[in-house]
């Protein structure tokens, strides 16, 4: 038996190759896929990555067995149990915790954060988002600033966290809930770009995120717009990544700066 807790795939796929001494480096292995390697000679052992939940993920509706998308690659081991090579999966999808994205900061990063890597529906981000208060850039007569995205996008730059406004410099800005942002002072053909200065940003949908307002506001509850590991769902949200960011964004900050209209200029009544 595995140490209770162990979340380890056996491969017993029949014949094991012979051992590739050019192989490359081989990752160090956690404590537990060493103890199961000496239990399972002549094997392949993986594990998934830490941000799968194990529930119903996989394509075929087994919920115990990781799905090939959430397994980073596989360990062979030789005749007496000794872990000898390692073999990449093509098809896997690294988490945020796998990409070195700094942790969430709030309910809304995180829900991006995962839906983006295929890890979460799109669904969780509206939701959040539409409960949300988010810092707006403002103008000097109190209007929020637009910007163009890098697809060329209208749109309002607005800030889960703290620290992503920070990260883009010295601008004034005002606390507002998204629902009177979106309903009150977003005008037609405007979206909200989400955490631009983070480790990855959404452009939302504007519609999806007016129904989901609305929806909260007569106390229903939608269905989330993908399951957990699709990718994220066009018609509810556009995925911006702005890249694997270090934890104070300001690399992608500076991008986002350079986009900026002069103060005054291009603001939103």
């Amino acid at each position: 038996m595995f140490p209770e807790g162990t979340s380890v795939t056996e491969h017993d796929g029949g014949h094991v190759p012979e051992i590739d001494e050019d192989a490359r480096e081989i990752p160090e292995p956690p404590e537990e896929v060493v103890e199961a390697a000496r239990r399972l000679p002549d094997h392949w052992v993986s594990v998934p990555d830490p941000a799968w939940s194990g529930e119903g993920d996989s394509e075929d509706g087994n919920g115990g067995v990781p799905p090939e998308w959430a397994i980073p690659g596989r360990w062979r081991t030789d005749g007496t149990g000794e872990i000898v090579e390692w073999e990449d999966n093509e098809e896997y999808r690294p988490s945020p915790e796998a990409r070195g994205w700094p942790t969430p900061n709030d309910p809304v990063d995180s829900a991006i954060q995962l839906a983006v890597t295929g890890y979460g529906p799109t669904g969780d981000v509206l939701r959040t988002l539409a409960a949300a208060k988010v810092a707006v850039l403002t103008a000097p007569d109190g209007g929020a600033l637009a910007v163009l995205s890098a697809e060329d996008e209208p749109v309002v730059p607005v800030f889960t966290s703290p620290l992503y406004y920070r990260a883009v410099g010295n601008f004034a800005a005002r606390l507002v809930p998204v629902a009177e942002l979106v309903e009150q002072q977003l005008p037609d053909g405007y979206a909200l770009y989400v955490n631009p200065s983070g480790p990855v940003g959404m452009v939302m949908d504007t519609e999806a995120l007016v129904e989901e307002i609305g929806a909260q506001a007569r106390g229903e509850e939608r269905p989330a717009a993908s399951g957990p590991g699709e990718r994220a769902a066009r018609s509810y949200t556009v995925a911006v990544p702005v890249g694997e960011a270090a934890p104070d964004a300001t690399e992608h900050a500076g991008a986002l700066v350079d986009t900026l209209p002069p103060t005054g200029d291009r603001s939103l009544e």
